[in-house]
């Protein structure tokens, strides 16, 4: 798998997405290469940008699996851990993009103005694309700060019982509800107050 397959998963090239890639590589390259199939490979992200799409693809670490854990700190930080021996790799982008000209500082400025002409979108995309070919050819030293992590392994997923609410009829997992007035109810229902049993 290459830098495109990426783009066919997450739907266009972008600057995030080169360096989720890298991290994945990098991942892959220091752990070992071998793509989780199930959990034996967790990665725990501090964002949720486009990078993070790369690292699903690249690395097999999904919500789904168990084996992607989700931080909202806003930090450019990924930590991978290998199950069952624990321990890993922690990898802080540090990168540092070209300086920006006056006339690309406009083009930015603009759009997130809600400018969307011709001139705009051509000064932007050629900007990202000026990146992502910065990222791509980048040593792995320019790019990031590594580092090893005693980060303890998060447990193993577990599938719950399902229960319905008695609130919206809706299945909730088991763990995630609340009980009120005498039965079970999903979050959204409990917090919005509408935990009355229906019928």
């Amino acid at each position: 798998m290459d830098f495109q397959d990426a783009v066919a998963f997450h739907g266009h090239a972008c600057p995030g997405l080169a360096l989720g890639f890298r991290v994945a590589t990098l991942a892959l390259k220091k752990l070992g290469p071998v793509r989780a199939a199930d959990e034996e490979l967790v990665a725990v992200v501090e964002n949720n940008s486009c990078a993070v799409d790369a690292i699903q693809f690249f690395c097999g670490c999904t919500f789904g699996k168990g084996n992607l854990v989700f931080r909202d700190y806003g930090k450019q930080v990924y930590t991978f851990l290998r199950r069952p021996a624990g321990g890993g790799l922690r990898i802080a982008v540090r990168w540092q993009g070209p300086e920006e000209s006056a006339e690309t500082r406009s083009h930015w400025q603009r759009y997130l103005q809600g400018d969307r002409s011709p001139d705009v979108m051509g000064g932007v995309q050629q900007r990202k694309k000026e990146k992502m070919e910065a990222i791509l050819a980048a040593s792995d030293e320019e790019l990031f700060a590594v580092s090893t992590s005693d980060e303890p392994l998060p447990k193993p997923a577990r599938i719950y019982e399902s229960r319905t609410c008695l609130g919206c009829g809706e299945k909730v997992m088991e763990t995630r509800t609340h009980e009120q007035n005498g039965g079970l109810f999903c979050i959204p229902c409990a917090e919005a107050g509408n935990a009355t049993k229906k019928g």
